[in-house]
């Protein structure tokens, strides 16, 4: 099964996909919705949750640099009650500082900024995505030598 990574903004969600081994992730989209019209925004990501199957979503968790969860925290607690009225799993991740990697990224892939614009969500969720991947797959890797 594979897991679906989001990063929630107050008028895009970036959407990554993990492969089905839960090894990697990558870009699918940034979903444009309505401001604030959080409803509207769930209604969207259903395309994806059918789309890939997924059973379980990994919601990136704005937190203040000093850990409190502020107004935008607080809309992605209630955003993953909607997500887990449709009976997914959803964990919340730790979302600190992923705009700034996926940016740094970009930027030395020699992106142009317009370009960066436009996909800089769903790469933020790759990296929440990815992020959350790596943890779970720490200790289960086997190297051939």
């Amino acid at each position: 099964m594979r897991v679906l990574g989001l990063d929630l903004g107050s008028r895009t969600i970036g959407v990554s996909v993990s492969d089905t081994l839960k090894m990697i992730a990558r870009p699918v989209e940034t979903i444009r919705f309505q401001e604030d019209d959080y409803d509207q925004a769930c209604v969207l990501v259903q395309k994806y949750i059918q789309e890939f199957q997924v059973k379980s979503v990994v919601l990136g968790l704005p937190k203040h640099m000093n850990g409190d969860i502020g107004i935008r925290g607080e809309i992605s607690l209630s955003f993953k009650r909607k997500l887990e009225d449709l009976g997914l799993e959803v964990i919340l991740w730790d979302e600190r500082l992923t705009t700034v990697a996926a940016s740094k990224i970009l930027i030395a892939a020699d992106v142009s900024r317009k370009k960066r614009k436009k996909i800089i969500d769903q790469m933020a969720a790759v990296q929440i995505l990815q992020s959350y991947l790596d943890s779970q797959n720490k200790g289960n890797l086997n190297f051939i030598s």
